[in-house]
C-alpha cells in the first residue's frame, strides 16, 4: 500500500501563488509517475500536471506557463508551484501516485487539498 499526504492548499486572491506538497510513504515502486489532479464542483476530475521517476513532465494546457510541477525522489514527495491563479482554479486538488509495474499499474490517490481562488 501507498500512502500520500497532501498539504499546501488555502485561499488566495487572483494573481496569487500557492504551493502543494504531497509526501508518499509505503510500497512505492522505482518506476512511477507522481501528479496532481482537480476536480471543481460539478465537474470532472482533470489532469493538473504529472512526473515521472524519470522528470519527465506532463502539464495540462489550461495551467502551462503558470504551474510547474517537480519532485524530490529522495523524500518521495512532489510539489506543485502554482503563479498567477485565477478564479478557475479553484478545486480540490488531488494527489496521485502510480507505480509502474511489468504486470501493470497500481494507482493511489490522496484525500485531496481545497485551492479557494477569490476574485
Amino acid at each position: 500500500q501507498v500512502q500520500l499526504v497532501e498539504s499546501g492548499g488555502g485561499l488566495v486572491q487572483a494573481g496569487g501563488s500557492l504551493r502543494l506538497s504531497c509526501a508518499a510513504s509505503g510500497s512505492i515502486y522505482s518506476i512511477n509517475t507522481m501528479g496532481w489532479y482537480r476536480q471543481a464542483p460539478g465537474k470532472q476530475r482533470e489532469l493538473v500536471a504529472t512526473i515521472t521517476s524519470g522528470d519527465s513532465t506532463n502539464i495540462s494546457d489550461s495551467v502551462k506557463g503558470r504551474f510547474t510541477i517537480s519532485r524530490d525522489n529522495a523524500k518521495n514527495t512532489v510539489y506543485l508551484q502554482m503563479n498567477s491563479l485565477a478564479p478557475e482554479d479553484t478545486a480540490l486538488y488531488y494527489c496521485n501516485l502510480k507505480n509502474r509495474r511489468n504486470w501493470g499499474t497500481q494507482d493511489y490517490w490522496g484525500q485531496g487539498t481545497q485551492v479557494t481562488v477569490s476574485s
